[in-house]
Order: C-alpha cells, then structure tokens, then sequence
C-alpha cells in the first residue's frame, strides 16, 4: 500500500468519480490512476469503486470507510511534513486561501499586505469560488483556509471560526426615487427590480428569508458572484442592488448611492473553516489573527481541539459596517 495509491482514490471521490479530472489534477494519466486503485483493491481484497467499463459510477459500501481512513492518513502525512518545515524552516512555505470574490476584494487586501510584508518567504496564493467550491478545496487539501459567509458550516471535517459579522445596504443611482424614502423598507425595495448576489453567495439566503417572512417575493431580475458586476448594472438603471456593505467605496462607486439596510436584515457573519486535525504553521495562525484579531492562537487551538467555537454570538465578533 502506498500514499500515492490513496491519494488517487481519495481524489476520484473528490472529483465525482472523474478519472478524467481526477488524473489532471494529479498531473498524471487516466490509465495510470486507474492501474493504481486496481492494485490497491486487489491487495485490499475489496473493490473501492463501482466500474461501468472503464468509468467508475459509485462508491462501494467498504470504499466509503475506506476513503475516509485514505483522507485521515494523508492528512496526518501533510501534519508531519509541516511539523517538520516548522523547525527546519519557521518563516518559509505556503499557504492557500480559498475564498469568495467579495472577501478577496474587500476584506482581505490590508491582510494579504500586512501578512506578505511579515512572511515575505511564504508563497500566498488565493483561490476563488464558491463557499461550496472553497469548503471542498479545504477538505481536499487543495486550500488551508475557508473564509467565506454561506455553506461552510455545513461541513463536519470544517472547524468553523467565527470572524466579523456584516450587512446590507441597498445602492442605486443619485436620481433615484428611493433616495427620497426616509427610512427604507422591505416592501419600498420589493416595488423595484433587484440585482444581488447569487443564491450560493455573499448572504443570499438569509436575505431572501427575511423577504419572505414578510410575504415579499422581489423580482431578482439578474444575479451575480462579484458586487462589482453588480453595481455596473445598476449604474446602468437596470435596478437596485442590494450588496454587503463593505463592498460601496464612495470614493469609487461616485455613480451610487448606498442605502443603509442594516434595520431590514439579520446580520451575517463570515468565518474560517479549517479542516479538522491538521497542524497549522505559525504563519498560518498569525493570518487568521490578522484576518479576525479576536483569534488568538490559543482561540484556534481550543477549537481545533473540540471545544466550542469561539464567536458564536454577536459579542465575540467584529462589526464591520
């Protein structure tokens, strides 16, 4: 049995039992992969996969375990080589950050400066997509950290730390009738055409709760992954956008209008997810600080540990309006 073996299986699983896409991600042949999980049934005595000629189309009963034992062995491979680069090599490495467009965007820039002018020697790349994409990155091991405000908590192999909590506000052109509203309201919004988020993105689900608990359904006549795109259309009169407040700069957007809508919805909080069991760099844990300052290497590690995840509540998480 050989690491190589299951990383191959636990990358068919990862990529939906694609040999095609599992292969390219491996940087290797299909034929290869598949002579590799072969040996590794046969010396295992069960099969992993279910095969249609060459293609597999599920997972059998005992590759379901075995999968999971695959990831847990690789993962603690991965911890000892990083606790061995920690001693060898403090200040030197990687770190992958999976993350949405608004994050990358809005919220990470003064971290990624300060943190690539204290690591100069880490290579830090970020990864976009969506929270589904990321959390999966994450789990894989594609990426080290999640951040992102949907799906994440949806994971189990995730441990979600609470980082700052956000809201909405609602832009529009200068001329527009809602800029007249003295305090904007749900069913004023309701009368216009609304471009916003997709559904899997940036707080969209809380968002259209909150519509529907007031027997409102707006006409969401467009929807996008980036406010950027967002606001281009509402520049053009195409609607009213309702995007997280971090992302209107009235320095740039001098087309717009914000509207505070932080009386009409909940607001979201954006987290970490960090895969369970992993050993994390210092460098890692001095990212997650300078992301989120309340989470401290102690806060992660308790965490990480099993204890309660700190920020649960409004008084453990920044505001960010």
């Amino acid at each position: 049995m050989k690491l190589q073996q299951l990383r191959y299986v636990c990358e068919v699983a990862r990529n939906d039992l694609n040999l095609s896409k599992a292969a390219q991600a491996l940087f290797t042949s299909q034929p290869g992969v598949s002579k590799q999980i072969l040996q590794l049934e046969d010396e295992l005595g069960v099969k992993i996969f279910v095969r249609s000629g060459k293609r597999f189309t599920a997972v059998t009963e005992p590759g379901e375990k075995i999968i999971q034992i695959a990831q847990r062995i690789l993962l603690e491979a991965h911890n000892l080589k990083e606790v061995t680069a920690e001693f060898h090599h403090e200040t030197t490495g990687s770190l992958a950050v999976a993350t949405t467009h608004t994050q990358a965007r809005y919220a990470l820039p003064r971290v990624v400066s300060s943190f690539m002018n204290a690591y100069p020697q880490v290579r830090l790349s970020l990864r976009q997509g969506s929270p589904t994409q990321i959390a999966e990155q994450v789990i894989g091991g594609a990426a080290d950290l999640a951040i992102a405000t949907e799906a994440l908590d949806l994971y189990d192999q995730l441990v979600m730390l609470p980082c700052y909590e956000w809201n909405r506000c609602v832009v529009v052109p200068p001329d527009h009738a809602l800029v007249k509203v003295r305090r904007l309201t749900l069913e004023e919004i309701a009368r216009y055409p609304v471009i916003t988020y997709d559904f899997a993105f940036t707080g969209r689900t809380q968002m259209d709760r909150t519509f529907a608990a007031r027997g409102l359904k707006p006409d969401v006549v467009l929807t996008a992954i980036d406010a950027d795109v967002i606001k281009t259309y509402v520049e053009l009169g195409l609607g009213v956008g309702i995007i997280a407040h971090m992302a209107y700069d009235p320095k740039r957007d001098t087309g717009l209008v914000a509207l505070d809508a932080s009386h009409l919805f909940e607001n979201s909080v954006t987290r970490i997810g960090v895969r369970r069991n992993t050993y994390l760099r210092a460098y890692v844990y001095d990212f997650i600080a300078m992301f989120a300052p309340h989470l401290t290497r102690e806060v992660v590690d308790a965490a990480l540990a099993g204890g309660v995840a700190p920020g649960d509540g409004p008084e453990k998480t920044t505001k960010i309006e």
